[in-house]
C-alpha cells in the first residue's frame, strides 16, 4: 500500500462517517487512504483564525496582507531567507554594509528626541566591545513599556547610518535566556508588510505560527507523489521537506526539502498542462488541409518579397505537417520583430484558401490592423484573393457588406481588431484563426472567436514577436507547440545600440542631424505625456517643443495615447510618408509603426523601462536595408537593475537572451501576457527565472507518467488525479484555444 500501519488506526476512528453503503464486510484500505487524505485536507483547510496565537484580529491581517486564509496557506507561505543565528558579532566589528547580523549586550539608557509624527526613540546599546545606537521612528510606547534597561538582550537586524551614525533602526530584540524558534542553525525569516509591522504581526511572529501549526500537523500529513515517482527521482517526503524548510536542521536538509517542495510544484503545473495537451488532440479533430494548390504555388513563384530565410521554411513546413494531420492545429509561432512572421502567417493563410477555407487575421490595435492589411493586400495583388478590413471604425454600411459576403463564403480574408469576435460576425466556413501579439488578448477574447465554428474548432496560429523564455514558454504556453522564427531576413542589418548618460546630449543631437541630413528618419520616445512632479523624466511634449527649436529646419511630429484617432493617424502618415523627419511619441508605437527609411530610435530615460518594452521599441527601427541606431539616453545615477537592463541592450539583440535576463530580474508574473495567457498559476517556491534544470526534470517526469498512463486510470497514479481535480479550473477549456 505504501502507508504506514498507524495511519489506519486514525482511520479506523473515522470509519463511521463514511455512507454506510460505500463499507463493505472488509474495509477497503484503498478507499480509506482516499478517505485519510480528504480528511487532512479539509483539517488543513480550516480558518486560521483557529490556530493557537493567531484569533480574530491577526486573522484579518493574515488574509487582508499575505492571503493566508487557512493553516494550509500558511504552511505552503514559505521563508525568503534564513539567518545563521549561532553567530554573534561585537560592536567593535560592526559595519554599515554587513548584512543581518546578532549582538548580545545591555542597554544603558534611553533617549526621546522630536514630537509628535517626527519622534524618535534611541537606545544606547553596549558590550564589552563598545556602545551603538538602536533607533525606533515608530512603535516607541511599546518598546518603552517592554524593553527593560540594563538587562541582557539578543538583538538582530540590520547595521545602517543614520546622521553620521552607526545604528540598527527597528531591531529586534528578545531576552538573551530565550532561543529563537528553530531546530537547527538557521532561522527563517518571512515576508511581511508594513501594516503588518505597525501591529507587531512580524517574522518572528510567523515563525511562532508555524511552530505552532507544526506541532498540531505533526504525522498529519500525507503524501502528495506516488511512492514509484519518489523513490525513481529520489527526493525527500513531503512531511520532512515541510518541516525542514521552516525549521532546518542543517544547509544540505534545507537544499533537498527545497528541491522537494519545487520539483512539486512544477511537477503538478506541467502534469495539468501536458494532460490537457493529450486530451486537446485526442478530442479536437481538425480540417484536413490536403491541398497545396494555386493560390500557394503561385504567391511562392511570382509574389514572394523576398527569399524565405531556412527558419520560415522550417516553420512553414511545422505548420503544413499540422493542419495536414487530422488533428487541431495550436501552435505559437514566436520570432523577433522583423523576422517575417507576417509573411509566414499569410502563407498558411493561402493554405486554408487553396482548400476553401476562410480565414481570420485579429491585432490587437487598429493601426496594427491596418498595417496587416496593407501589406497582405499588397503582397497579394493580382492573386485575386477577396481581403477586408473590420475594426471599430468601419462604418455601418460596410460592416453590412463584409458580414453578407463572410456569410455567402466569398470573403476569404478577414483582418481586424476585437470587432471580429463581436456576435454578428458569422463565418460560412472558418477554418484558420491567426492571433497577432496575442498576450495582448484575454483568454475570453480569443475563446470567441475560436467557437465561431459550431463543430470543428479552425486551426489556431497565435504569433507574438515578445521573445518568451524557454522556462515560461514551457509553463505559460506549455500545452501548444511552439515554433521560433530565429532569423532575419537577408539584407537586415544588427542595430547598433549604444547608451549615453545626459552629459553627452549634443553628441546625440549632432547625431540624429548627420542622419537626417542623409535622408534618414528619427524616433524620439519619452515615457510620459505630460510632465510629472514626482518623476523627474523628460516628457512628449516638452521634448517636443525642445525639439522644434534645436532642429527648426525639420519637420516634427507628435504621437501619444491621449490624442484622438484621426490625429494620430494624420501625424503618423506625415512621418510614413516621409514629410516629417522625426517623429515625437510613446510608447504607442511599439507595435504597429512600420517605417524602412527610419534608422534612428532615441529612448529618453530608458532607465525607467522595462527590457521587453526596450527591445519593442528597439525594433521599430533596422527595417530597411541601412545601418539602424538605437540610443539610450539615461541619468547618470541609476539603480543596478536599470544598469543591468541598459547594458544587456548594448550588448545583444537577441531577443530570447533579453527575454531570460528580464525574467530574472523581474519575476515570471511581471512579464507581459503572463496573466492572460490562461493558465492561471501562481508559484509558491519555485522561480522560472532560476529554476529552468528543474522545471524541464519535471516536465519529463510528467511527460513520463502521462506516455505510460495517458489518462491517468491506473490505481497508482489516482493520488494525481485528486491533486489535479485540487488546482483552480477556468469555467472554459483554456488549453484548447492556447
Amino acid at each position: 500500500m505504501g502507508v504506514k500501519p498507524q495511519k489506519y488506526l486514525f482511520v479506523a476512528s473515522l470509519l463511521k462517517f463514511i455512507p454506510q453503503k460505500r463499507l463493505k464486510k472488509r474495509v477497503n484500505w484503498q478507499e480509506a487512504d482516499n478517505f485519510y487524505i480528504c480528511r487532512m485536507s479539509e483539517y488543513l483547510e480550516q480558518d486560521i483564525k483557529f490556530l493557537p496565537g493567531v484569533g480574530p484580529q491577526r486573522a484579518e491581517l493574515l488574509k487582508k496582507e499575505l492571503k493566508i486564509f487557512t493553516f494550509n496557506d500558511l504552511l505552503y507561505y514559505f521563508p525568503y531567507k534564513y539567518i545563521d543565528r549561532t553567530k554573534f558579532y561585537k560592536i567593535s566589528e560592526v559595519t554599515n554594509n554587513m548584512p543581518y547580523i546578532q549582538l548580545k549586550g545591555i542597554i544603558v539608557r534611553f533617549e526621546t528626541i522630536g514630537e509628535g509624527a517626527r519622534q524618535r526613540l534611541i537606545a544606547h546599546f553596549r558590550d564589552e566591545s563598545g556602545v551603538m545606537e538602536l533607533l525606533w521612528f515608530q512603535g516607541i510606547k511599546w518598546v518603552k513599556a517592554n524593553i527593560k534597561p540594563n538587562v541582557p538582550y539578543v538583538v538582530f537586524g540590520k547595521p545602517t547610518v543614520f546622521s553620521g551614525k552607526l545604528n540598527m533602526v527597528h531591531p529586534e530584540l528578545e531576552p538573551a535566556e530565550n532561543k529563537p524558534i528553530t531546530t537547527g542553525v538557521f532561522q527563517a525569516f518571512y515576508n511581511t508588510t508594513e501594516k503588518m509591522k505597525q501591529k507587531f504581526l512580524t517574522s518572528k511572529t510567523l515563525n511562532k505560527f508555524q511552530f505552532n501549526l507544526s506541532a498540531l500537523i505533526e504525522g498529519k500529513i500525507y503524501e502528495t507523489l506516488p511512492p514509484g515517482l519518489i523513490s525513481r527521482i529520489k527526493v525527500m517526503s513531503l512531511p520532512l521537506a515541510l518541516r525542514q524548510v521552516h525549521f532546518p536542521e542543517n544547509p544540505n536538509l534545507l537544499k533537498a526539502a527545497i528541491f522537494r517542495l519545487k520539483f512539486e510544484e512544477l511537477f503538478y503545473i506541467q502534469l495539468k498542462i501536458l494532460s490537457l495537451k493529450h486530451k486537446r488532440e485526442g478530442s479536437f479533430k481538425g480540417f484536413v488541409f490536403s491541398q497545396v494548390g494555386y493560390n500557394l504555388n503561385t504567391f511562392y513563384s511570382s509574389h514572394l518579397p523576398f527569399e524565405l530565410t531556412n527558419a520560415q521554411k522550417k516553420v512553414i513546413k511545422e505548420i503544413r505537417k499540422d493542419m495536414g494531420s487530422g488533428k487541431q492545429m495550436n501552435r505559437l509561432l514566436q520570432g523577433d520583430v522583423g523576422s517575417g512572421k507576417t509573411l509566414v502567417a499569410l502563407m498558411t493563410a493561402l493554405i486554408a484558401f487553396d482548400n476553401g477555407y476562410q480565414v481570420s487575421l485579429m491585432a490587437p490595435t487598429e493601426i496594427l490592423a491596418i498595417q496587416h492589411y496593407n501589406s497582405i493586400k499588397k503582397m497579394t495583388d493580382g492573386l485575386g484573393i477577396k481581403i477586408a478590413l473590420l475594426t471599430g471604425s468601419t462604418r455601418v454600411a460596410r460592416r453590412r457588406i463584409i458580414h453578407e459576403q463572410l456569410e455567402d463564403g466569398s470573403l476569404q480574408l478577414l483582418i481586424g481588431t476585437h470587432a471580429l469576435i463581436e456576435d454578428k460576425v458569422i463565418f460560412q466556413k472558418l477554418g484558420l484563426v491567426i492571433v497577432d501579439e496575442q498576450h495582448r488578448f484575454g483568454v475570453a477574447q480569443r475563446a470567441k472567436l475560436w467557437k465561431k465554428n459550431e463543430f470543428i474548432p479552425p486551426h489556431v496560429l497565435v504569433m507574438t514577436a515578445t521573445p518568451i523564455p524557454r522556462t515560461l514558454a514551457m509553463t505559460v504556453y506549455g500545452d501548444l507547440d511552439v515554433s521560433v522564427i530565429d532569423e532575419l531576413p537577408p539584407g537586415r542589418k544588427p542595430i547598433q545600440t549604444l547608451h549615453y548618460y545626459e552629459n553627452r546630449r549634443k553628441q546625440v543631437y549632432e547625431f540624429i542631424r548627420n542622419q537626417v541630413e542623409a535622408g534618414r528618419q528619427v524616433y524620439v520616445v519619452y515615457p510620459l505625456i505630460k510632465e510629472s512632479e514626482k518623476l523627474d523624466l523628460k516628457n512628449v511634449e516638452n521634448g517636443y517643443e525642445l525639439l522644434k527649436q534645436v532642429f527648426s529646419r525639420y519637420s516634427i511630429s507628435m504621437v501619444h495615447g491621449k490624442m484622438k484617432p484621426a490625429e494620430k493617424d494624420a501625424e503618423m502618415n506625415l512621418f510614413k510618408e516621409g514629410k516629417t523627419q522625426i517623429m515625437v511619441a510613446t510608447t504607442v508605437i511599439e507595435v504597429g509603426v512600420d517605417v524602412p527609411n527610419a534608422s534612428v530610435m532615441i529612448i529618453e530615460s530608458a532607465e525607467r523601462f522595462g527590457l521587453s518594452q526596450l527591445h519593442q521599441l528597439r525594433g521599430r527601427v533596422g527595417r530597411g536595408a541601412e545601418q539602424s541606431y538605437c540610443l539610450l539616453m539615461s541619468a547618470y545615477k541609476i539603480s543596478n537593475e536599470s544598469r543591468k537592463r541598459l547594458e544587456t541592450m548594448v550588448r545583444t539583440n537577441d531577443g530570447f537572451e533579453i527575454a531570460e535576463v528580464d525574467m530574472q530580474l523581474r519575476g515570471p508574473g511581471d512579464l507581459e501576457g503572463t496573466q492572460q495567457s490562461g493558465v492561471g498559476f501562481s508559484l509558491k517556491i519555485a522561480n522560472l527565472g532560476r529554476d529552468g534544470e528543474i522545471l524541464q526534470h519535471a516536465r519529463n517526469q510528467a511527460s513520463d507518467v502521462l506516455d505510460d498512463d495517458p489518462k491517468l486510470e491506473k490505481q497508482k497514479n489516482q493520488i494525481l488525479v485528486y491533486h489535479l481535480l485540487k488546482m483552480k479550473n477556468t469555467e472554459f477549456n483554456w488549453s484548447s484555444i492556447s
